[in-house]
């Protein structure tokens, strides 16, 4: 019989707890309806559980004018928080402590005269809420656009909260070759380099990786390339009712690992899916 593992640190993170928590506790109390502004996370399931629920994702303030608005948790633009805060009848800030840290760190360093180079993806809504910190702030996604940089005094480095150590290190190592003096900001999130962690280890020990989490979520997407690096057997998923039973004929272990927007409730019940497939 197949033995079923998940990963030692899989799932939510703080900020994802706490943004649902915001949003469970202002539906409950507020008097009128109440939105978020874009996907509050990052898992189109809790966003269509939140939406049963009224609770409706907009692109803009002005579309939740007269209502209680949550920013979500990669953070917004400062002009449209202001824009929020004049429009809405209340506005809750969900965005997640860890990013509101790249934040801080993007103003001090180009407070302090760096260019400020932002390791992620561009366009994300983390990187893009995190560029207007630091006016010139230029998005840097591999060595080779590091390196293609034009050359400078002094540039000051922050990272996306869900990148890859390994990533922050290739392109530090590029930046030394175009800048007299980089300075590193290691704003990586704890909880997800030890989901990163957590997913490689199991992935080794596995016959078949289970990832779950949402298609368009960047820590799920990475965890996924991670088991499958060393689980060539992964698939991501983004609910139970993905799950084939093919996928686990003839596994002995059967890891599973999910994304920091990823309640334990879906974990849980992909866990039992599997359970079913197999004969556990």
């Amino acid at each position: 019989m197949a033995q079923i593992r998940v990963a030692r640190e899989a799932g939510a993170c703080y900020g994802v707890e706490r943004a649902l928590r915001m949003v469970e506790e202002a539906a409950d109390r507020a008097s009128g309806r109440v939105r978020t502004l874009g996907p509050l996370i990052h898992n189109p399931r809790v966003v269509a559980d939140l939406a049963a629920r009224g609770v409706d994702a907009v692109d803009r303030p002005e579309d939740a004018a007269g209502d209680v608005l949550l920013l979500r948790t990669h953070g917004t633009v400062p002009e449209e928080e202001e824009r929020a805060r004049e429009l809405c009848s209340g506005v809750l800030d969900a965005t997640c402590p860890f990013v509101k840290k790249v934040h801080q760190a993007a103003e001090r360093l180009s407070e302090e005269g760096y260019r400020v180079v932002v390791v992620g993806e561009a366009g994300h809504p983390e990187v893009e809420a995190t560029l207007p910190h630091a006016p010139g702030a230029v998005v840097v996604g591999s060595a080779e656009e590091a390196a293609a940089l034009p050359r400078a005094h002094k540039v000051g480095v922050v990272v996306q909260t869900t990148a890859r150590r390994a990533l922050l290190a290739e392109v530090v190592g590029a930046l030394l070759g175009v800048a007299d003096e980089v300075r590193v900001m290691s704003t990586i999130c704890e909880a997800t380099a030890g989901h990163q962690a957590a997913a490689e280890e199991l992935a080794r020990e596995a016959d078949v990786m289970v990832v779950i989490g949402g298609r368009i979520s960047a820590n799920t997407t990475r965890l996924a390339e991670i088991s499958a690096a060393s689980c060539p057997r992964t698939h991501h998923v983004e609910g139970a009712d993905e799950l084939r039973a093919e996928w686990f004929e003839g596994a002995g272990v059967i890891g599973i690992t999910a994304g920091a927007s990823t309640p334990a409730s879906q974990i849980e019940a992909v866990r039992a899916r599997i359970g079913e497939l197999v004969g556990e």
